[in-house]
């Protein structure tokens, strides 16, 4: 990967979740609802093993944002993925150049797991490997 490009990358995740109200319903403007593929369904069984946490893959709502590469939150910080909690559901919206990573949605299944944003280094380093750093995009 070019230095450039994982620089670009570093930054996007930096504000995947960080400032992301984990109650807010809202889903950023031009977002839309779609339905995972299967292979989501599996990365979410894989997350889980890593993690060592169980969770409702059925309560996840999911969402793209259509024809981007990043989009803002409402933060000021363009992101590719973002996890936000409404009641006893969980959103997860993606950037849709990012809408089929495994790791972009991996990271966001792992907020939904855990249960809130920020990037605990024991979840998302040590147990799943889930940042820019340790994932080979």
């Amino acid at each position: 990967m070019r230095p450039t490009l994982l620089l670009s990358l570093l930054a996007l995740v930096a504000g995947c979740a960080a400032g992301t109200e984990p109650s807010s319903p809202s889903v950023p403007a031009g977002a839309v609802a779609f339905s995972p593929s299967p292979a989501f369904r599996e990365w979410w069984h894989t997350t889980e093993q890593c993690a060592g946490l169980s969770g409702s893959f059925a309560s996840v709502q999911w969402f793209v944002v259509p024809g981007v590469q990043t989009f803002d939150p409402g933060t000021g910080n363009p992101v590719v993925g973002m996890w936000s909690r409404d009641g006893s559901r969980s959103r997860i919206t993606l950037a849709g150049a990012w809408q089929h990573s495994e790791f972009v949605a991996r990271h966001e299944m792992l907020h939904a797991l855990i249960g809130q944003s920020g990037h605990p280094a024991l979840y998302f380093e040590t147990r799943c490997g889930l940042t820019w750093g340790l994932w080979e995009v």
